[in-house]
């Protein structure tokens, strides 16, 4: 197996160089930001460095990771057209020993991952009396067994669903052998979580006019200050033009905290209580690129607001391209997130944002609610200072959390 990395500006970049030198089967392993060093580094441009395999011993294990790449690049695919069912290793390969340098191959695809886990594997306590008369009972388990339970142990200490987590390892399984070496069920295990949860989704521009970006959410999850940094991101970076609209009449703080940011932006503001005041501003804002529209967050629970919610988001069908996101905080309880969620689902079809990852050491509620909902996820947050505490999901990073590797 070939491991290496490649440098350039942006990750795309990157990850071209690396087909252009290896081929089109290369998988994506890493992503990470890299800064210069030595004296004058602040004057050299940031950089991204992407770590990529590509497995010389199998051609139909190579191609089945190819396939699946393709399918990360493109999310229009859905995971059962692109699940390619990549054929195990070659018998012959070797099964590395837990614990020694040679791990360091599969270590490096996933900073330290593979050799985090067969520590924890090796470090396993000793079964009781009962349990070890139990385990004699039933067939020996492999080693390769015993990797894949632990893995499927550290998914549900990141609150991964134990239905979903039995349902990824359940289709990893039916690919392994007994003497398949860690690292090929590692590579497998891992892509598969990075095609459950696909490449994110983001607001795009409006093909012709502007574009009406709805903002929904229970109270309290950060819905106010994410709409204020994805407007600083709009206004300052990309030097679009932008404006805030906010029907949450219920809290006169979130408006005028969203007025605060207005004005800040030197961008237009407005309090809408109707529909036709939303079609009023649509009106004197047509020239605009993006007008975000935050609501109220009251309970899901309560129908006469989610009534006339639902009226306001679907005023604007037939006058503009429209994009709604149900904003969610990674520390709610995913009984109450599936709640939430089922409400907001009878209005319309929305895409995800969650909050406060900083407030949480565990992330597995980004799946469930990806799988529960098949919604796609676009932004994430991780602190209140505006416009910096956010960026795009990254499928990547979230599942090398998820499977116990480093940040």
């Amino acid at each position: 197996m070939i491991i290496k990395k490649f440098t350039a500006k942006t990750e795309k970049e990157a990850v071209e160089n690396a087909r252009k030198e290896l081929g089109e089967g290369v998988v994506v392993m890493n992503v990470k930001d890299v800064r210069a060093k030595g004296f004058f580094a602040f004057l050299k441009p940031h950089m991204t460095e992407v770590t990529v395999a590509l497995e010389e011993e199998s051609e139909r294990y190579t191609a089945a990771v190819s396939a699946i790449n393709s399918v990360i690049a493109s999310s229009e695919k859905k995971e059962a057209e692109a699940a390619a069912n990549p054929a195990p290793a070659p018998a012959a390969a070797k099964q590395e020993p837990a614990g020694k340098e040679n791990s360091s191959a599969i270590e490096e695809k996933l900073d330290s991952l593979q050799y985090l886990l067969e520590q924890q594997l090796q470090q396993k306590p000793e079964e009781t009396k009962e349990e070890k008369e139990e385990q004699d009972e039933k067939k020996e388990e492999t080693e390769i067994d015993r990797f894949m339970k632990l893995l499927h142990d550290t998914m549900l200490d990141n609150e991964v669903d134990e239905k979903y987590a039995e349902e990824i390892i359940g289709e990893i399984a039916q690919l392994n052998k007994p003497n398949m070496p860690f690292d090929y069920a590692l590579a497998n295990i891992y892509q598969k979580m990075i095609l459950k949860f696909g490449m994110p989704s983001c607001i795009t521009p409006a093909q012709k006019g502007i574009k009406m970006v709805f903002f929904l959410g229970p109270t309290g999850v950060g819905k106010t200050t994410t709409i204020a940094k994805i407007a600083s991101i709009f206004r300052v970076d990309q030097k679009k033009k932008v404006a805030l609209l906010t029907a949450d009449t219920y809290r006169i703080a979130a408006a005028e905290q969203l007025r605060t940011y207005a004005n800040i932006l030197e961008v237009p503001f407005r309090i809408v209580y109707t529909v036709e005041e939303i079609e009023k501003a649509m009106e004197d804002f047509r020239d605009y690129d993006y007008i975000l529209v935050d609501t109220a967050g009251h309970s899901h629970q309560n129908s006469a607001q989610k009534e006339s919610m639902n009226k306001f988001i679907h005023s604007v069908d037939d006058k503009a391209e429209k994009e709604v996101y149900l904003v969610l905080s990674a520390t709610t309880k995913y009984r109450d997130l599936i709640s939430i969620a089922d409400a907001y689902r009878e209005m319309t079809d929305f895409k995800l944002i969650f909050t406060k990852l900083d407030e949480t050491t565990t992330l597995g509620n980004l799946l469930n609610l990806r799988l529960y909902t098949n919604a796609e996820l676009s932004y994430v947050t991780y602190g209140q200072n505006v416009p910096d505490d956010i960026e795009e999901f990254n499928p990547q990073r979230t599942v090398k959390k998820l499977l116990g590797g480093k940040n």
